[in-house]
């Protein structure tokens, strides 16, 4: 069991691009509003000077919610739905482009702001964050507070906050009691707290596995606990089995990860509609250098380069194909980036409809690292093909 003495928290910022949204829209509070529409999804200027915002009966296309207001998630409205499923459901509801760069801006502010006051911090996105409060002399709900005003201070949003002896209850926490939210559960707590809760609640857990259980007759957390381990690892393998049971326990030693390096750096887009290599190729092309230019930003923004550029095509029928090319030396600027992404698609036979592109650079280092160690400009370039169809 969890050492009593450990306290981590987990923040959750609220309805994240929508509560940044509303900050830019204002006149959107307390309104139905979901953020993953196309840019033509802009809202128009009318005459006298007041927004028209596009709605989802409007909405054509594939496009799936990136976000959702509490008061559309109340509709039925979720992150994750389709726009055309949305629609049907809440057709009046505001439809808003997504802008990632306004989130990314948030993001960095909110994190700061937690920082300062309790710096052992673990980045595990744009909208969430884990805190090692251990250290800390301050009651924790005293902190939890100082920590809100401080993220609220900085970007005039809210956020809610688990706090426990571990990560994975902290996860579930946070979530309990959205928006603006404080829990603080300890391990006597979870028989009451988190044992009646579905084991979707347990992060980790997925549709599949939660879908395999509930066949087998577990759908909450405490089933889950009460639950032979030979049977769950006869079921779902030794080393996940033994896993389920001791999340459903509250068991967790995992510890907060203050500084990682990413993997890799990506970015893809659905279509609105299938589009043919031949009588698309002008879209298409704008949309792939598009790609290549954001993911190289991505790059620069995030202080690295990488060596391994691959591309992604999933056609009309849902096969999905990857190319990918090794370089000599690490890059970061659009142009090499566009370079390499182009020879991994010549590779590719086009003669199908596609319906997502994406790029993808990985094999990172630090951009500092690749100056010092820049390889010489003769250096003959090296191709590792890899196919996986």
């Amino acid at each position: 069991m969890n050492s009593p003495k450990r306290r981590i928290a987990h923040l959750d910022m609220d309805a994240f691009y929508a509560s940044v949204e509303l900050l830019r829209y204002p006149e959107l509070r307390g309104m139905p509003v979901v953020v993953g529409g196309r840019r033509t999804d802009q809202p128009e200027i009318a005459a006298d000077g007041s927004r028209r915002f596009a709605r989802l009966r409007d909405y054509r296309g594939r496009g799936v919610i990136t976000t959702s207001t509490y008061e559309a998630r109340a509709l039925g409205v979720f992150s994750g739905m389709g726009l055309m499923k949305a629609a049907r459901l809440a057709p009046d509801t505001i439809l808003l482009p997504a802008d990632f760069a306004a989130y990314r801006h948030y993001s960095a502010l909110f994190k700061a702001a937690v920082a300062g006051v309790a710096p052992q911090v673990e980045d595990r996105g744009i909208d969430e964050i884990y805190i090692d409060l251990t250290e800390s002399t301050l009651d924790s709900r005293a902190l939890a507070r100082r920590i809100k005003q401080a993220v609220r201070e900085a970007t005039q949003l809210s956020c809610s906050i688990g706090i426990t002896p571990n990560k994975l209850l902290s996860k579930i926490c946070s979530d309990l009691e959205k928006p603006d939210g404080i829990t603080i559960l300890g391990t006597d707590d979870i028989p009451a707290r988190i044992w009646p809760l579905p084991v979707r609640k347990i992060n980790g857990i997925g549709p599949k596995a939660a879908e395999k259980l509930a066949a087998l007759g577990i759908t909450t957390i405490g089933q889950l606990a009460a639950t032979d381990s030979v049977f769950l690892q006869l079921h779902f393998g030794r080393s996940f089995g033994a896993w389920l049971q001791d999340a459903a326990r509250g068991i967790d030693d995992s510890p907060v990860v203050t500084h990682s390096e990413p993997k890799s750096i990506s970015r893809e887009t659905t279509f609105d509609r299938d589009l043919h290599p031949r009588s698309d190729r002008i879209a298409l092309g704008k949309i792939f250098t598009d790609l290549c230019v954001r993911v190289a930003h991505d790059l620069q923004d995030s202080g690295y380069a990488g060596r391994t550029i691959d591309i992604k095509l999933r056609f009309g029928d849902f096969q999905t194909v990857t190319r990918d090319i090794t370089l000599p030396a690490a890059v970061s600027d659009p142009a090499a980036i566009r370079r390499a992404a182009g020879a991994c698609l010549k590779r590719v036979s086009l003669d199908r409809k596609l319906r997502l592109l994406g790029v993808r650079v990985s094999a990172l280092q630090p951009e500092h690292t690749r100056q010092e160690n820049q390889e010489s400009p003769q250096q003959e370039l090296v191709l590792m093909a890899k196919t996986a169809d």
